[in-house]
C-alpha cells in the first residue's frame, strides 16, 4: 500500500468498509478522493475524514451530523470543529443514555415474564 494515496480497494481494506459504503461516502460528500481516469486515490486528507467518519459511526452518530461536522473545519477552522464535537458529542451521549435505560426496561421485563413462565411450569408439574 501507498504511504500517500490509497487505491479504492485499499481504502476499503484499511476501513473494513464494502466498495458500495465507500462509493455512498463519496456521493454524500463525505469523501472526495483524486481521479485519474476511472480510478480514484484517498490522500491523507481523506484517510483522517475516514477515520472520523468511521469513529462517529461507532458511536451512532448519524451522516449528515459527521458530514456538517466536517465542514465546520473547513469554514470555521479548529476551535469551531472542536466545539461543535462536543455539542455532537453530549447530544448523542444523552441518546446512548436513553437507549440504555430503554434496554435495561426491556432486559428486566424479560426476565421477569421469564421467571413468571418457569414458576409457572414448576408448579404444574411439567418441568
Amino acid at each position: 500500500m501507498s504511504e500517500t494515496r490509497l487505491t479504492f480497494k485499499e481504502m476499503c481494506a484499511k476501513f473494513d468498509v464494502t466498495p458500495r459504503t465507500l462509493r455512498y461516502y463519496e456521493y454524500i460528500e463525505l469523501l472526495q478522493p483524486d481521479r485519474e481516469g476511472r480510478s480514484r486515490y484517498f490522500g491523507p486528507r481523506e484517510v483522517a475524514r475516514m477515520t472520523l467518519i468511521m469513529r462517529g459511526r461507532t458511536f451512532g452518530i448519524k451522516l449528515e451530523d459527521i458530514r456538517q461536522w466536517l465542514l465546520i473545519y473547513e469554514h470555521e477552522g479548529t476551535a469551531a470543529q472542536m466545539q461543535a464535537f462536543v455539542d455532537m458529542a453530549d447530544r448523542q451521549y444523552a441518546e446512548l443514555e436513553e437507549q440504555k435505560r430503554q434496554l435495561e426496561d426491556a432486559m428486566h421485563e424479560l426476565k421477569t415474564l421469564r421467571d413468571e413462565t418457569a414458576a409457572s411450569l414448576e408448579k404444574s408439574g411439567a418441568a
